[in-house]
C-alpha cells in the first residue's frame, strides 16, 4: 500500500519524487489515469497561454535545477522556469507556454533541454533554456510526468505517474507512450530515471520498485529482489562503473555496484540521530562528489562515491526538491521559498 501523503484525501495517494516533501504541490496532482495507446504529441493550442512573469518567481516553489553548459536553469510551479548566467547571481524568467507545475528539466548539451510537468506536459528549449516550446501534453491522463533523460539530442525517455514511460528517437517531434515496455500491472508511479555508467537506465519508483535496461530502453527488467519496500524519489549513477544510488523515505539510501543486483544500505547519521526525512534530489559534481537533498532541510555530501556521507540539515528546515553545483564551489538549492545557495564545502557539511 502507498505511504499516506498529506494533502491528498481521495484516490490513491502518489507518492511520487518531490511532491511528497511538498505537500502543497500534492493537491495539484490527478486522481485517476484514463489508459491510452502509443501517440503522437498532441498539436498545441493555436494561442498557447504563457507563465505570466514575476518579479518574485524565484522566491516561488521550484522543483528541480541543472546546468545547461555554464547556465543554471530552474523549473517550478505556475509554469515557472528560471536562468542564471552568473552562477546563480541573479536569475531571469524564460518564456514559456505553460502554467502547470513543471517537476523535472535536463540538458544534453548548452543548448538542447526539455522539461517535463502536470498534464504530461513535455516542453522543450534549443536556446539553453531562455524559450520554450510546447512538444506533448495529455489531459486525459490527469497525472504529472515526473523525470526525463536524454541520451543525446534525439533519444529520450520521460516518466511519471501511474506507470507512465514515453519515449521519442527525434528529439521530442514525436513522443510514443511505451509504458507497456515495463512488468508494472499495478500501474505503480516512477520517480525517477538516470544513466548508469557502463551499464544502462535505471527506474526507481513507488513501493520500491525498480526496473533496469542494459539496452537503453529497448527492453526492460523489472528487480525482483529490492532493498526497500517503501517508495523511492531519487536515483543517480556515481560515475563508476555499473554503480548507482537510490533513495527516498524517511532517509533510506542504498547502493549497488552491479547495476541493481544487489544492495547496500547507507547509513546517515545526523548531529541528533539517524537522518529521517525524505530523500528527493541528488547530483553528481565536477569532482566526483555527490549531494543528496530532501525534506527538512537535510543536505547529505559523498566524497568516496557514496560509501559514506556527511550529513547537514539547514536551519531554516525548509523542504528541497534539486540540487546542482553553482560553478564557483556553491551549491544551488531549490525548493520551498525558491532557489537558494549553500556552500558545499565548509564547515556546514563537516558536522
Amino acid at each position: 500500500m502507498s505511504e499516506p501523503v498529506m494533502g491528498v484525501g481521495i484516490g490513491r495517494p502518489p507518492a511520487i519524487r518531490k511532491f511528497a516533501l511538498l505537500a502543497t504541490a500534492l493537491s495539484l496532482l490527478g486522481t485517476a489515469l484514463l489508459s491510452a495507446p502509443a501517440m503522437a504529441a498532441d498539436a498545441a493550442p493555436a494561442s498557447p497561454v504563457f507563465a505570466i512573469e514575476s518579479a518574485k518567481a524565484a522566491k516561488s516553489l521550484m522543483i528541480d535545477v541543472v546546468h545547461a553548459g555554464k547556465r543554471l536553469v530552474a523549473v517550478g510551479d505556475r509554469g515557472h522556469i528560471l536562468y542564471s548566467d552568473d552562477q546563480g547571481g541573479t536569475w531571469t524568467q524564460a518564456k514559456v507556454p505553460s502554467r502547470q507545475m513543471l517537476t523535472s528539466v535536463y540538458f544534453v548539451d548548452d543548448k538542447h533541454g526539455w522539461a517535463v510537468g502536470h498534464d504530461a506536459q513535455i516542453l522543450a528549449s534549443e536556446d539553453g533554456g531562455a524559450t520554450w516550446t510546447k512538444q506533448f501534453e495529455d489531459l486525459k491522463r490527469e497525472a504529472p510526468l515526473l523525470d526525463v533523460w536524454f541520451k543525446d539530442a534525439s533519444n529520450g525517455f520521460a516518466v511519471g505517474a501511474y506507470g507512465a514511460l514515453l519515449t521519442t528517437a527525434d528529439g521530442g517531434k514525436d513522443w510514443q507512450d511505451v509504458s507497456d515496455r515495463l512488468d508494472n500491472e499495478d500501474q505503480l508511479h516512477l520517480n525517477a530515471i538516470a544513466a548508469v555508467k557502463d551499464a544502462g537506465l535505471f527506474i526507481v519508483g513507488e513501493q520500491g520498485s525498480m526496473f533496469r535496461s542494459a539496452d537503453w530502453g529497448q527492453t526492460w527488467e523489472r528487480l525482483a529482489e529490492v532493498p526497500y519496500e517503501g517508495s523511492l524519489f531519487g536515483v543517480i549513477g556515481t560515475g563508476q562503473p555499473s554503480t548507482l544510488l537510490a533513495y527516498g523515505l524517511r532517509g533510506n539510501l542504498f547502493r549497488s555496484t552491479d547495476f541493481g543486483t544487489t544492495w547496500t544500505p547507507i547509513e546517515l547519521k545526523a548531529a541528533r540521530g539517524e537522518l529521517e526525512f525524505g530523500l528527493s534530489g541528488a547530483t553528481l559534481q565536477d569532482d566526483g562528489s555527490i549531494v543528496i537533498v530532501g525534506n527538512g532541510g537535510s543536505v547529505v555530501r559523498s566524497t568516496d562515491d557514496g560509501q559514506t556521507f556527511s550529513v547537514y540539515n539547514r536551519s531554516d528546515r525548509i523542504s528541497v526538491s534539486g540540487v546542482t553545483g553553482a560553478g564557483n564551489g556553491d551549491l544551488i538549492l531549490v525548493g520551498q521559498g525558491g532557489i537558494h545557495v549553500s556552500m558545499p564545502t565548509g564547515a556546514e557539511l563537516n558536522q
